[in-house]
């Protein structure tokens, strides 16, 4: 089998990482770093931000160079509003079948998401969190609600975004959140009370990052430095 060039490599290299979020949004790729990384010259990374231009992943500007796409606005609002509403419904139906051990487990994720607070790590904190939300709506007996929410965070993978990124601060109100959430279906609480509280936690996330677009020296928040601000 023939060996993959060298600017295939830089181009799988570069896709990685643009997948799993170590280069975000706006992320500027500079070239010779990623030369230098690869121990290759900068011809080929050059043909695979190329390649990657042309799919959309990358964009190339006069005096700026060659950085990671924007989130898709319209498209991530969009996809937060229907994840808000098939993701809360999908946790109430989930809610009176979630076993003890799964209500720790949960309490066990929020825990190590609080512990990301001080070292804050947006990547680490976006996946801890997705697996948070998973044991909330994994015990959901509907498998075409179920669908349809694993089709919604698949959609927010591939917009390759976290709002926790533009506005770390948001991230100490969600894990708040998380606790209040898990204390309601602890104690049985009602299942409209269950979905409105995670309907309500979802769109909060929204609200951050669209108050960060509005005003982003205002919302651009360190951990823990949040003001009290309201989302709402």
């Amino acid at each position: 089998m023939t060996a993959p060039s060298k600017s295939r490599l830089a181009y799988d290299w570069i896709k990685q990482r643009i997948a799993d979020g170590s280069y975000s949004p706006g992320y500027r790729l500079v070239l010779g770093q990623i030369a230098q990384e690869l121990g290759v010259s900068a011809v080929p990374v050059r043909e695979a931000v190329r390649l990657l231009e042309a799919e959309g992943l990358v964009t190339f500007e006069r005096n700026v160079g060659a950085q990671v796409a924007m989130v898709d606005e319209t498209e991530y609002q969009h996809t937060m509003q229907a994840l808000a509403l098939v993701e809360g419904y999908a946790a109430a139906l989930s809610a009176p079948l979630c076993a003890p051990e799964s209500l720790a487990r949960a309490r066990e994720i929020n825990a190590e998401l609080t512990s990301c607070l001080d070292h804050f790590e947006p990547n680490r904190f976006t996946a801890l969190n997705r697996e948070f939300h998973e044991a909330l709506f994994t015990h959901c007996p509907n498998p075409h609600v179920l669908d349809l929410v694993h089709r919604g965070w698949n959609r927010l993978s591939a917009l390759r975004t976290s709002t926790f990124s533009f506005v770390p601060g948001r991230a100490h109100e969600s894990v708040r959140e998380h606790e209040q959430i898990l204390d309601l279906v602890a104690r049985g609480a009602p299942a409209l009370e269950v979905e409105l509280a995670v309907r309500e936690h979802r769109l909060a996330t929204l609200r951050a990052f669209l108050d960060h677009k509005e005003n982003p020296c205002d919302s651009a928040l360190t951990p823990g430095r949040s003001g009290g601000r309201s989302r709402r």
